[in-house]
Order: C-alpha cells, then sequence, then structure tokens
C-alpha cells in the first residue's frame, strides 16, 4: 500500500510539472485532441473528458489502436494501479463510460465505468484479469457492432444494452 502511494504521488508529480501540455479542456472535450494528448502521453487531466453519445462514432474509429499509453486517468478508489494500457482499450472504457453516465450505472465513480481500464473473465469464481490481442478484438467488435446495430434508434433507447454482454469479458 505504501508504495502504491508513493508511485502514485510521483505520478501526480509528474503529471503536475509536465513540461509539455496540450491545452486540453475537461469541460468542453474534443476526441481527436483527448486521443492525441493519450497518444503522446500527454493527457494531463486526472478525469475522463464529459463526452456524450455524439461523440461515440468518432471515438469508434480508435478502438484497434495497440498503441501502449501510460498518461492517462485511473480510478482512485482502485487498488490496482495499471501501468499501462493498449489505447484502444482505453478508447472503449471512454465509451463505456459515457454509457455508464448514461444509465446512472451503480458502479460509476467520478465518470469512471469501472475499477480499471481492463477486462477480465466474467461468470468465473476468481478476478481474472485479460490484455490481449483476442479479447481486444472480441470487446472492439462487440461495441462497434453495439453502436452500429442500433445507430438508427434514439439513444436512450439502446444504453442500457451491455455491448459485452454477449462475451466472456466485462470491465474490471
Amino acid at each position: 500500500m505504501k508504495n502504491l502511494k508513493i508511485i502514485f504521488g510521483l505520478w501526480l508529480i509528474i503529471s503536475i510539472c509536465s513540461c509539455e501540455k496540450i491545452d486540453y479542456n475537461d469541460n468542453n472535450p474534443d476526441v481527436e485532441n483527448y486521443i492525441e494528448t493519450l497518444k503522446l502521453n500527454l493527457y494531463d487531466s486526472l478525469n475522463l473528458p464529459s463526452f456524450t453519445y455524439k461523440e461515440i462514432p468518432t471515438l469508434l474509429k480508435y478502438i484497434n489502436e495497440t498503441q501502449t499509453i501510460s498518461v492517462f486517468p485511473r480510478n482512485p478508489i482502485s487498488s490496482y494501479y495499471q501501468l499501462e494500457c493498449k489505447l484502444g482499450i482505453y478508447v472503449l472504457w471512454t465509451i463505456e463510460s459515457i454509457r455508464a453516465v448514461s444509465i446512472n450505472s451503480e458502479s460509476l465513480v467520478m465518470n469512471f465505468p469501472s475499477q480499471n481500464s481492463i477486462l477480465s473473465l466474467k461468470n468465473v469464481d476468481e478476478l481474472i484479469l485479460v490484455d490481449n490481442t483476442e479479447s481486444h478484438e472480441i470487446a472492439s467488435k462487440a461495441y462497434y457492432d453495439w453502436w452500429n446495430n442500433n445507430k438508427s434508434r434514439k439513444f436512450y433507447k439502446f444504453k442500457n444494452i451491455d455491448p459485452l454482454k454477449n462475451t466472456d469479458y466485462r470491465w474490471h
């Protein structure tokens, strides 16, 4: 626990003292700017942006990205400190945040849709985190299909549908 606090403290200091910043406004988010700051590991907010369902089509363009990022918002209540994440998985988690906020999910904490931006197996007795190409591809397809099979409907009519429902995965 002490090591986690030290790592978090160092991360916070580095985030605050970073010399190169890209102007990012949580209250007026722009998907392209968000993605660029994540790719450059320059995202300097502790929060996920306040996107709405209108940004989902643009976010979906990045769900298959495999670049590893290390500077991104993390859920502060999680005891697991995730050092890095694939950009595409993080974008999926961002989309899940939009959905979770819209349904006022019980697991929502500060717009974070779950503890971490990592998939885990569901329907097993123990926690098994999954971070591989196959799970990324399955989750990407599930979110892509969820959106494209429903986009002609009003968002409120399908926001309660869990894109991962018919997969072996859930968000940790």
